[in-house]
């Protein structure tokens, strides 16, 4: 594979290969600080007492007709907002969701009533919509061997922020005895910057999927000095593809990518049931009017346990191609334990615990899951693979929405909910332990073809490079 030297121009940016891997530290410094700003959410795990205690009083309309309202919408706008993500470039997006982040914080500041509250869900729908731009926009605007650090910023700047938030609040709460009006308003600060940092982001020449005008129509003398280099890179990749891998080989890795989304998807969708509905479970056993709650601490706790069982994935040195199925059904069950202890116990504690066990399973299997799908895809199939795999999660999360919680429908008590929840976990993990249980078998009695398959999906910067290109 031949790549520019170190002052040779680029066919997409004009500038010296030298000076692009300089300036990945600017965009990537500028959405860190976005990423931390924007999920300093100090009121977040405080919604639900801040909605049911006197300053909205809506505590009847919450469980079955306030929170499903965001997950009809979450689907509808997810799609369109996927669509224009690319289109679009990225930065326009990032703005919006600051904009709409600003104006959730504004409703639930100084706008009472029910169809306040009802427009605001539709409102944190579009929030959440766009955080595929978020995600998204780094590749855009760095070379590719800089994906992993970029990434891994990225993702810590959001825990981080995530973390410091809640545990701000709970501080604010516990030893100053803030009111919750005034954890909103802080909060709505600290959006504000995220708001305000966004338009700070350089703005994309080029989308993934729509290059735009600047990367189509480049000076004829950059394409010129680079076709070379692109050329030979595409050609080094075909021919490592014919080489490497035949039909049965390729069939297998489609099944084991879509092994891989399938976990995705069902484990996704019953995830945001939980995290959706844990501070209504929370107020059930322990209602937040007659004593103190911890929502904070336990948000902050979880983070962090669950982002270092997330990097302990890079340290551990497992035949996932084996292994991998065999360890999602497993943690799956773990998974599904703790929804069962969160729904049957009558000690907040006990399910503090579970909450923290539960998410910190999940954090390990999504970051396990996302590294073997985007092992075996470029970037642009890896993006479009996590869109897919988003609406097909946040489908069946609509489904168990429109049956389980909807005032329309059954309607059920949140106790009977958590009960569905650690049942659907628990399906989940007996379909994936038998399966994994049957590689596992069958690389007993087939190491070979196991190996093999191993090592072609071990990712590639230089391929990256090329499929960029």
């Amino acid at each position: 594979l031949v790549l520019p030297g170190p002052h040779q121009v680029d066919a997409d940016t004009g500038g010296t290969w030298s000076h692009m891997c300089i300036c990945w530290v600017y965009p990537t410094a500028v959405l860190s600080l976005y990423g931390f700003f924007a999920n300093c959410r100090v009121a977040e795990p405080f919604l639900t007492p801040y909605l049911i205690g006197p300053h909205k009083n809506i505590s009847e309309e919450v469980t079955n007709y306030l929170f499903p309202i965001w997950t009809y919408s979450y689907l509808a706008i997810l799609f369109p907002v996927f669509l224009l993500t690319d289109f679009l470039r990225y930065k326009p997006l990032i703005v919006l969701q600051g904009l709409f982040l600003v104006t959730n914080y504004i409703l639930l500041c100084f706008v009472p009533g029910l169809p306040a509250m009802t427009f605001l869900q539709v409102n944190y729908a579009v929030v959440t919509s766009t955080e595929v731009a978020y995600f998204s926009y780094i590749y855009s605007v760095i070379p590719a061997e800089k994906y992993q650090r970029a990434t891994g910023y990225l993702r810590s700047a959001m825990l981080a922020g995530y973390t410091f938030g809640a545990s701000l609040g709970q501080m604010l709460i516990s030893l100053g005895g803030v009111d919750y009006f005034f954890i909103n308003a802080i909060t709505l600060g600290t959006v504000s910057i995220a708001f305000l940092v966004s338009f700070w982001l350089p703005m994309p020449q080029r989308g993934m999927f729509f290059k735009g005008k600047t990367a189509i129509t480049g000076g004829s003398q950059s394409k010129q000095e680079g076709e070379v280099a692109v050329d030979d890179a595409k050609e080094a990749v075909k021919d490592e593809a014919e080489a490497g891998a035949g039909t049965e080989n390729m069939e297998c890795t489609v099944w084991h990518l879509l092994y891989w989304s399938l976990w995705w998807a069902l484990a996704t969708a019953g995830y945001g049931q939980v995290f959706n509905y844990i501070q209504l479970m929370w107020d059930h056993i322990e209602p937040s009017a007659s004593s103190s709650i911890y929502n904070g601490g336990v948000e902050a706790v979880c983070t962090l346990v669950g982002a270092a069982a997330a990097l302990s994935v890079g340290h551990i040195k497992v035949t996932w191609a084996v292994w991998g199925e065999l360890a999602l059904g497993l943690f799956s069950a773990v998974g599904a334990l703790a929804v069962f202890l969160m729904g049957f116990t009558s000690s907040i504690w006990a399910c503090y615990a579970g909450y923290v066990i539960f998410k910190a399973s999940y954090m390990l299997l999504i970051t396990i899951t996302t590294f073997q799908i985007a092992s075996n895809l470029s970037m642009e199939c890896y993006a479009l693979t996590f869109g897919i795999n988003t609406f097909a999660a946040l489908s069946l999360q609509t489904i168990l929405t429109v049956i389980v919680v909807d005032e329309t429908a059954l309607g059920l008590d949140i106790v009977t909910q958590f009960i569905i929840y650690g049942s659907y976990y628990a399906t989940i993990s007996v379909l994936f332990l038998i399966r994994g249980t049957y590689t596992a078998c069958a690389y007993h009695y087939y190491p070979e073809k196991t190996e093999a398959k191993e090592q072609e999906n071990e990712p590639s910067v230089e391929a990256i490079a090329a499929e960029r290109f």
